[in-house]
């Protein structure tokens, strides 16, 4: 019978593949297209949101420039992705700006990269969730107040299906995408359709005045107001956010995997632009009137609407004005973004796993994000992006305001840096090419990166100039402390391989010349018979049984035992007048490595293994003790021999059952059969019965 955990496991993440199934778990362009680039579809739902909210502290005078930023974000897009273009045909491995950084930047460029690109993504799963959940209070009352707790909810829900693997994550999600897709065009046709035959109403909130929330002097045309111009454009350029992760996703692809992703950036691009510039446009043609502050900016008949005022969202507004009389589109049009707005954060759910897989090959992160789960999906690095998202999430409260002003920043940096290692990529290989046509699509290729360089660069300038004192100092800090833990991390392993190494010519000295073996005894029973059974199958050059008298009068009776069973090996006692335990036994192996250094000492442990949590509490803990003791005595090894009590029966098939990772661990074929209970062979317990008892001493 399987396990509750093992049922309900299976039931969340699906029965687990062999290893040789990773190719069926490619995406097709019409999967990967809503799998990779949801984040910058969906931002459609928010950027001009942002860019409407920072142009409101102007006044209504200053939406008269909202097309112009929408025009400004466009073309960084076009270029960003013609640019991105370029790298997955040079780069098709998946490393992405990670990659491209290291390999032509040096690897503290990459690194950068790296820890932009992490943080950056777990910011676009908070801002994602919390907009989305803000999207779903709008529709349902019962949830305002509630909004983090929810999107909380929401984000542990991906996690769960990102756990089936990326193909059935792309497959569950193409749909809603789609949808959203279809419906927001559908809009934008109808409404300009509506427009153009005179038939297209205002917007609820065009009947209110919008007031400036501070006065901008001199205009939008001084310094304050271009500062003002270049904030909602940095905001704005929250569009941009995903069209990375597909750089990084190449791998995921069906062959041939450049071609593919590149016509996904190109579609990604094309229908974003569209609906992006559609959805300013509209909002100027219905005179949508969104303020950061409408509780005081918004007037109605000269006096603000108060603090019970409920501002819907742009696109709400929007499909409320251009359906006035089909309102199951408007429904439509709401549910999708809301659902949307949910599924963007799974592109960072298939960039983040995949960047971290390869920062851990590189030693920069632990390696066990480098392994596949059950589902062939790296599970470590979905758990590690929904925590830290989780705690995102409930520290700012699902308040999509306060967490947009540290986006953004950390994938500029990732665009700039990408761009010049790109441009230095082509620099690299013209000073070897002699073909004229391959020199032409290099100069061509440079050409584009360098505009890429160009742009981002500035951008990324901006984004630190208008968000730096808003928020933006915490992504900067973040990626800091990333970068310098994953130095710490590289050093780390970088320290323990060069411990670890053998010399060649120290080879044959590293070997023992003989082993020494200690068992240890508190009693005369069967796990010791056991132990003293597997001990001398190992044929040590010497071999003792140790036991410890804390009372004379049993060790007495155990040494009449010991000489009446006639056991073919020495019993030492160790006196401990203080009635220790771990000290006696600690010096007695201490004292044998002093007098064989070249010797091994082999410390053999009986335990008992039992099944069930409160039986740990009957019995003492000493030798448990002495193990982690041991670990620290150089030259010294402890084997387990562990004795299976009558309440371990079928621990070890419910362990089996629910261990996470069996096809990482290449358990690929039929269990293996369980191994018989009285065969020495079995020196290790299964894991189940780790809280048993230790039996080695008293």
């Amino acid at each position: 019978m399987p396990s509750v955990t093992d049922a309900v496991k299976r039931v969340l993440v699906g029965r687990p593949f062999r290893s040789e199934r990773l190719s069926e778990t490619l995406l097709r362009k019409r999967v990967a297209l809503p799998v990779f680039a949801s984040d910058a579809l969906s931002s459609v739902a928010y950027a001009p949101d942002e860019i409407f909210l920072t142009l409101s502290i102007a006044g209504i005078a200053a939406y008269a420039v909202s097309p112009w930023v929408g025009l400004a974000v466009v073309v960084v897009m076009l270029v960003v992705v013609a640019s991105y273009r370029q790298n997955v045909h040079a780069y098709p491995s998946g490393g992405g700006d990670y990659e491209v950084a290291t390999v032509n930047l040096g690897p503290s460029a990459g690194l950068t990269v790296g820890s932009a690109l992490l943080v950056d993504y777990v910011l676009t799963v908070a801002v994602s969730i919390s907009s989305g959940a803000q999207y779903a209070a709008t529709a349902i009352p019962a949830l305002r107040g509630h909004e983090a707790l929810f999107a909380a909810a929401l984000v542990l829900l991906l996690m769960t299906v990102n756990l089936r693997g990326v193909r059935e994550s792309g497959t569950a999600f193409a749909i809603p995408t789609y949808i959203f897709m279809f419906s927001i065009l559908g809009m934008a046709l109808y409404g300009f359709g509506r427009y153009l035959f005179g038939d297209l109403p205002m917007a609820e909130s065009s009947r209110y005045d919008l007031t400036a929330e501070h006065d901008i002097s001199g205009g939008l045309t001084s310094l304050a107001g271009a500062f003002l111009i270049l904030r909602a454009f940095s905001s704005g350029a929250a569009a941009l956010t995903g069209v990375e992760a597909i750089s990084n996703g190449v791998p995921a692809f069906r062959e041939p995997k450049s071609r593919n992703a590149a016509t996904t950036l190109l579609l990604l691009g094309t229908i974003s632009v569209t609906m992006l510039v559609s959805t300013i446009a509209l909002a100027n043609l219905t005179q949508v009137r969104f303020a950061e502050d409408p509780s005081i900016q918004l007037l109605e008949d000269g006096v603000p609407v108060g603090d019970d005022f409920v501002q819907d969202p742009i696109i709400g507004q929007l499909a409320a004005t251009v359906f006035d009389h089909f309102p199951v589109a408007f429904y439509v049009v709401t549910a999708a973004t809301g659902v949307i707005l949910v599924l963007a954060a799974n592109t960072a759910f298939n960039g983040f796993p995949v960047l971290a897989s390869i920062l851990a090959r590189d030693g920069y992160l632990p390696k066990q994000l480098h392994t596949r789960g059950d589902r062939l999906a790296f599970s470590n690095g979905i758990i590690a992006l929904a925590g830290a998202a989780v705690v995102l999430v409930l520290a700012f409260d699902a308040q999509v305001t306060r967490l947009i002003q540290l986006y953004v920043v950390g994938v500029f940096v990732s665009f700039t840096m990408s761009q010049t290692g790109m441009v230095r990529h082509w620099t690299r290989h013209l000073r070897t090419e002699r073909d004229p046509a391959a020199r032409r699509r290099m100069k061509r290729s440079r050409v584009i990166n360098s505009i890429g360089l160009g742009l981002t660069g500035m951008v990324l300038v901006i984004v630190l100039l208008t968000k730096f004192t808003q928020g933006a100092w915490l992504a900067i800090l973040a990626m800091v402390v990333l970068f310098a833990n994953m130095k710490l991390i590289r050093q780390h392993y970088t320290s323990v391989s060069r411990e670890l190494e053998i010399a060649e010519e120290a080879g044959a000295k590293a070997l023992p010349t003989g082993v020494r073996g200690v068992v240890l005894v508190s009693k005369l029973h069967k796990p010791t018979l056991r132990a003293l059974a597997y001990a001398r199958a190992a044929r040590p050059s010497d071999l003792q049984a140790v036991t410890v008298s804390v009372d004379p009068e049993e060790t007495a009776a155990l040494q009449a035992r010991w000489d009446a069973l006639g056991l073919p090996i020495p019993l030492t006692v160790l006196d401990s007048p203080y009635r220790e335990v771990t000290r006696p036994v600690l010096e007695h192996v201490k004292a044998l490595r002093a007098r064989h250094p070249r010797d091994l000492v082999t410390v053999y442990v009986p335990e008992y293994v039992v099944g069930h949590w409160w039986e740990t509490l009957l019995h003492n803990q000493s030798a448990l003790r002495l193990r982690a003791r041991l670990r620290y005595t150089p030259g010294v090894m402890v084997a387990s021999v562990p004795w299976q009590l009558s309440s371990s029966e079928g621990m070890e098939d419910r362990v089996e059952r629910s261990a996470p990772g069996v096809v990482r661990r290449g358990t690929f074929g039929p269990t293996p059969t369980r191994p018989d209970p009285a065969s020495p062979a079995a020196t290790t317990p299964p894991p189940g019965g780790s809280g048993g008892e230790r039996e080695g001493a008293r």
